[in-house]
């Protein structure tokens, strides 16, 4: 690999995964892993633009910026860029009305949405509420529909919480594109649409930016096909294996944010 100078020359913007990255989630809010919150903050004091780029969706952006803040980060709504608000962009200029299976702390983000008579369904990492009724429903709703449309809220195999691994999204919604015979709009990461609108809302171009996450498909492999180049976290998710995947190969591999932000202040747009 290139030395880090190399790497990092010319970062002008930072692209932050957050569960895994910034904390674990869990019991009561979950934790900050070591040294993220003084991190963000020293990230936040340079000179380098800073965009929080997550698939959250258990939690409306209000919720999560509270939660993040109670932990001692240096957040703002503004700088989250989620799928949820970005759904409901979609479903109102397509004129859509969803069925929503989502978890009850999001489902605030889609207050302002007509879901009456659906013409589509919104899957989203619903946790508990992923019983077999209500699978079934979402199939039943998508399978009456001429032109069944499903919208899944990133695509993510699990993730971690102080507790354990948990099952994402992506499961479910691979077994309703199995069952409908589909494929799932995926508004969220790994798509190219979701970096492309975390870059306009920071103000920088793909060559310029660095995405920094625990997850070595949505949070790496999706920035680096979009032109930006991407750091992996051996914190949340990450698992050895990360490091030898057959198809997608990081920019570089840090302990935790704290060392990639140390690496960021020494050698970013330079």
């Amino acid at each position: 690999m290139a030395a880090w100078g190399e790497r990092l020359a010319g970062v002008r913007g930072v692209l932050l995964d957050i569960s895994g990255v910034l904390y674990d989630g869990g019991e009561g809010g979950g934790a900050a892993i070591a040294g993220s919150v003084e991190a963000v903050a020293r990230l936040k004091r340079s000179q380098l633009k800073v965009r929080f780029c997550t698939n959250e969706s258990q939690k409306s952006r209000g919720d999560l910026v509270r939660l993040l803040r109670r932990l001692g980060f240096d957040i703002s709504e503004g700088e989250v860029t989620a799928p949820a608000p970005a759904t409901c962009l979609i479903l109102k200029e397509r004129g859509l009305r969803p069925h929503l299976l989502v978890h009850d702390g999001v489902r605030s983000e889609f207050g302002q949405i007509d879901t009456s008579n659906p013409n589509c369904v919104v899957i989203a990492d619903a946790g508990e509420d992923f019983s077999y009724q209500n699978m079934n429903k979402a199939f039943q709703v998508l399978m009456e529909l001429e032109k069944p449309i499903l919208f899944s809220l990133g695509k993510g195999r699990y993730y971690k919480e102080t507790s354990g691994l948990m099952l994402d999204v992506g499961p479910y919604m691979k077994a309703l594109e199995y069952a409908c015979g589909i494929k799932a709009e995926v508004v969220g990461k790994p798509s190219p649409e979701f970096f492309k609108s975390a870059l306009r809302e920071m103000g920088v171009d793909a060559s310029q930016a660095v995405m920094i996450g625990d997850d070595i498909v949505g949070d790496v492999g999706g920035a680096q096909r979009c032109g930006i180049r991407a750091l992996q976290v051996r914190t949340g998710k990450f698992r050895p294996s990360d490091e030898h995947h057959p198809e997608v190969k990081a920019d570089g591999y840090v302990d935790n944010l704290a060392e990639a932000v140390d690496l960021l202040l020494q050698h970013a747009d330079q």
